[in-house]
């Protein structure tokens, strides 16, 4: 499978050509040239690393990978800069980038880091469970289980919406409200039964209730599959 790369850059130009070239070296690329955007695919978004510019107008790669990294975002991530002072290198690093490669740069040499980053990466990370909407099953090396068609509704929400939770009412809108079902109660109850279908198998994650505002996903997401 091609590892997904994130590139954010504002300049088009220099976020085409690593596309183009990170595209050649074998990766599935994705471009953003906003702040706010680019931590919301961090967070929201299965990406296997990133390539994030130290400054996006008149915002802050920095501070997009501080934000990511306190969202619970841990995919490597390299910055780009044309500050080459040590100051802004510790910067880079101590907000969460795993490198800090200075502009210009080599082609070849951006390549090579990349890969020692996601190396490292992958000797460290977690199995991802893989959730698969057609079969409705959540499986992580051997383990699997098997949802019902509302179950796996509902477990799909929850994913779309991580890590932010998602209110009990909204969900209740969103898979209930249009049958004429009267209690927001049942949301609880599809709740439980998936948690004790989780609590079967080592998948690597369950379903956490934060009072006042609803439920969310704890441990290593699920990657979607099958969308």
């Amino acid at each position: 499978m091609k590892m997904r790369l994130l590139i954010v850059d504002d300049d088009p130009g220099i976020a085409g050509a690593l596309a183009r070239g990170m595209a050649l070296q074998g990766y599935v690329t994705v471009t953003e040239n906003r702040a706010d955007r680019a931590l919301d695919r961090l967070v929201k978004e299965h990406h296997d690393a990133a390539i994030v510019d130290v400054m996006l107008g008149e915002d802050s790669g920095i501070e997009v990978v501080r934000a990511a990294r306190a969202r619970g975002v841990t995919l490597p991530i390299l910055m780009l800069s044309a500050l080459s002072e040590v100051e802004h290198r510790a910067a880079g690093l101590e907000a969460g980038a795993d490198d800090y490669v200075i502009k210009p740069f080599d082609f070849a040499e951006l390549v090579a880091r990349l890969k020692v980053q996601t190396r490292r990466a992958e000797t460290r990370r977690p199995i991802a469970p893989q959730f698969d909407l057609r079969k409705r099953t959540v499986s992580r090396g051997a383990a699997e289980i098997a949802l019902t068609e509302r179950e796996a509704d509902l477990l799909r929400l929850l994913r779309k919406a991580a890590p932010e939770p998602m209110a009990r009412s909204e969900i209740f809108d969103r898979l209930w409200a249009a049958e004429g079902s009267g209690s927001e109660n049942v949301v609880d109850v599809y709740i439980g039964y998936i948690r004790k279908k989780l609590a079967t198998q080592d998948l690597g994650f369950g379903i956490k209730t934060i009072r006042n505002r609803g439920f969310c996903l704890d441990g290593v997401a699920p990657v979607l599959v099958g969308e």
